[in-house]
């Protein structure tokens, strides 16, 4: 059966002083579901564990990212985590390590017959 998307959610997160781009990527996750609670499965008829996640993470230095750690997050579905390079790095004006902006994007799809 196809793959259709029904909703897709943004988060942004921080790391203020530690450039922990994990920590950063799991807080815009959290940002991004902890503004909502929508009941897609149930709505569907499905089971929770039936949804397929889709999460995006923008940051400077994606290969610093621990994805398992952000998939954490999610209590039920199909968790998939990609990172690839976005988000922010801003210069601290004492010198120390710059603080780090994490986006995400979240895709909640189910199979569906007759999806496209």
């Amino acid at each position: 059966m196809p793959k259709k998307r029904f909703l897709t959610e943004f988060g942004m997160g921080t790391s203020l002083r530690r450039q922990d781009y994990t920590q950063a990527a799991v807080r815009a996750v959290q940002d991004a579901l902890w503004h909502n609670s929508i009941n897609l499965a149930e709505l569907l008829g499905r089971d929770k564990s039936a949804m397929m996640i889709d999460v995006e993470v923008g940051v400077q230095q994606p290969e610093a990212v621990d994805i398992a750690k952000v998939a954490e997050v999610f209590p039920y579905g199909q968790v998939s985590v990609t990172a690839r390079h976005g988000g922010l790095d801003v210069p601290r004006s004492d010198g120390g390590k710059p603080t780090v902006i994490a986006n995400v994007a979240i895709s909640v799809s189910f199979e569906m017959e007759g999806a496209e």
